[in-house]
């Protein structure tokens, strides 16, 4: 089978193409060609590789027709972020009943009523991300309902590895929040802490689509979450996190108007939106239709992805300790 990953060299590319081309897919991989897959693999030399402006291109109405002519079998796009780009690439393959797989986000959920959310309850996102990926969900699925192209939504929550900054205990990306933590310096949180957060570890999400593309009837015309099995508070995230260098979480809350001031407007921004997100998603659909089982917790994702940071130089703990990944899992289980 001949299948394109669009945004192939990204987060959840760098740990999917290889996947797929172990398990024998023929793979085109598009991408700016920018940057390097975050982790190597000989499996890249299998791959053909394509340099695209997906935006420019876009914008000239070329790029849709520019995948379709290729004849692919399954087009699996990572990095779709309006309606209009959706639109064309479904007009371009529906004529070919190419199995299109789209990369959403958890963030067409709003406010939740009922925890953790299922990927029926009804859509309420707000900001233009959220809203986008709703829309583009809603044609994507609607297409496929009607029998004009199969389509497949993924929504991955907050994605994770080795190479980039995880969402942290502060519901944003600096990572001074982490050498706080290690070194046992207060850290203040907003509200109480008790907002969420739910990672989910790039090979996972790469999992997930490697399942769907191999079930395209069973997958065709539907949404399905892919999260790790737990969401984390930002409080029990922060304590596991000080823990795993062996000092206590020194915490202390401020209502998030009086704890944004003291804090970067960027910093500020990023946290309001998760905690006013506050996702939890269930992963029962996505287990019962393809058979996902997370490999990793929110916990284990960020280790794995704090100890890369820490070794090539991003973080510094100050000549803290970050504790075995045995003896982090066994904390996790006895205190989590």
């Amino acid at each position: 089978m001949k299948v394109a990953v669009i945004g192939a060299t990204g987060h959840i590319g760098t740990y999917l193409v290889p996947r797929l081309v172990t398990e024998g897919y023929e793979v085109v991989a598009f991408s700016r060609g920018q940057r390097q897959p975050y982790l190597a693999d000989p499996s890249w030399g299998k791959v053909q590789q394509v340099s695209v402006d997906r935006e420019r291109e876009d914008q000239a109405g070329t790029f849709a027709e520019r995948v379709a002519s290729m004849n692919f079998d399954a087009v699996v796009d990572l990095i779709c972020f309006s309606v209009g780009s959706a639109r064309q690439l479904v007009d371009a393959l529906a004529p070919r009943g190419t199995y299109l797989l789209h990369c959403g986000t958890i963030w067409v959920h709003g406010p939740a009523v009922e925890v953790p959310l299922t990927e029926d309850a009804p859509r309420r996102p707000f900001g233009e991300y959220g809203t986008q990926k709703a829309a583009i969900e809603e044609l994507l699925l609607g297409a496929s309902l009607s029998g004009r192209l199969p389509c497949s939504v993924l929504h991955p929550g907050h994605i994770v590895g080795p190479g980039w900054a995880p969402v942290n205990p502060a519901g944003n990306f600096n990572t001074a929040v982490f050498e706080r933590l290690a070194r046992g310096e207060e850290l203040p949180l907003p509200n109480f802490g008790l907002e969420t957060v739910h990672h989910v570890h790039a090979a996972d999400v790469a999992q997930a689509f490697v399942l769907a593309l191999a079930q395209r009837d069973r997958a065709a015309g539907q949404a399905f979450h892919v999260v790790s099995e737990r969401a984390l508070t930002l409080r029990g995230y922060a304590e596991q996190v000080a823990a795993w260098f062996g000092q206590p979480a020194r915490l202390s809350f401020l209502p998030f108007e009086d704890w944004a001031k003291t804090q970067s407007p960027e910093d500020a921004a990023a946290t309001w939106d998760h905690i006013a997100h506050s996702p939890c998603t269930s992963t029962a659909k996505a287990s019962s239709v393809l058979g996902y089982q997370p490999a990793y917790t929110s916990l284990e994702a960020v280790y794995e992805a704090l100890s890369w940071l820490i070794d090539n130089g991003r973080v510094d703990v100050g000549g803290a300790k970050l504790a075995s990944q045995k003896a982090a899992s066994s904390q996790k289980s006895t205190r989590g």
